[in-house]
């Protein structure tokens, strides 16, 4: 932690004595969630630390070099390092020294990677909210990125695996041991069950069998799974439906929209 953090005091009154404020600079890593607008001088931009999980940065407009610069740093799903002003008792800190750890020419340069970026980008606005370190889920973020940006085949259903996947790390996901052929799924239980009497949220048989085949995919093999714009879609609904029981804040989404116009 030496030489990471650097402590500096400032006096607030005049006279010696008086109260001390300290400001302190950390060096962070973190992957962009996405930009708000917050006044005509200032955005407010999140981003997913891996120190402090969800935290929240002023950064100032411009329209100076340095100002392009930094706002093009700031896309969605952009992976960064930098070192931020960290002031006890305030939500929103600073930042200075941004810089890229990984350009991601490839994900902003195709339309269906950034479909997916942005469909990512939202869901993690709005499915996390803690502000606390959490190191795997920061290593499984960053690592999803950084294959998007380097997949050369099974785009399509990048946005089902990385949804699911998530589910683990935020607890919810199924528990497929429980599955048997012919098997109803509960979805306020994320259980399996031949007995489905009394479930007020339940996926039929057939529907559930598609959910023990999505756990069987990660992002080595997303090509080997043939799905049509349909039953893709069917997929992703099912999914987000069953996270919005288990997560009050995912909310109502704009990106799925666009993912199921995009992929055929």
């Amino acid at each position: 932690m030496c030489g990471r953090i650097r402590k500096f005091a400032a006096a607030i009154g005049p006279e010696a004595g008086c109260q001390q404020r300290v400001i302190m600079y950390e060096t962070l890593q973190g992957v962009v969630l996405g930009t708000i607008k917050y006044s005509d001088k200032h955005n407010i931009v999140h981003i997913y630390t891996d120190r402090h999980g969800r935290m929240a940065f002023a950064v100032p407009l411009g329209s100076t070099r340095s100002a392009r610069l930094r706002s093009a740093l700031l896309m969605p799903l952009s992976v960064v390092e930098f070192e931020a002003r960290l002031m006890p008792g305030r939500e929103l800190a600073t930042m200075r020294d941004l810089r890229s750890l990984q350009p991601l020419a490839s994900l902003h340069a195709s339309p269906e990677k950034s479909a997916v970026a942005m469909f990512m980008g939202e869901v993690l606005a709005h499915a996390i909210q803690e502000q606390e370190q959490n190191a795997p889920l920061f290593r499984f973020i960053k690592h999803s990125v950084l294959t998007l940006e380097g997949l050369t085949r099974g785009v399509a259903n990048f946005h089902i695996c990385f949804l699911y996947q998530l589910g683990g790390h935020l607890g919810i996901q199924p528990d497929i041991d429980t599955y048997r052929p012919g098997a109803w799924f509960d979805m306020t239980g994320g259980v399996f069950t031949m007995h489905p009497a009394g479930v007020p949220h339940l996926m039929r048989p057939d529907e559930a069998a598609v959910i023990r085949l999505i756990a069987r995919m990660n992002y080595t093999n997303l090509h080997l799974f043939r799905f049509n714009r349909g039953q893709r879609n069917q997929v992703l609904d099912t999914i987000l439906t069953y996270f919005r029981l288990h997560n009050s804040t995912l909310g109502t989404l704009r990106s799925p929209e666009v993912l199921k116009q995009l992929f055929v």
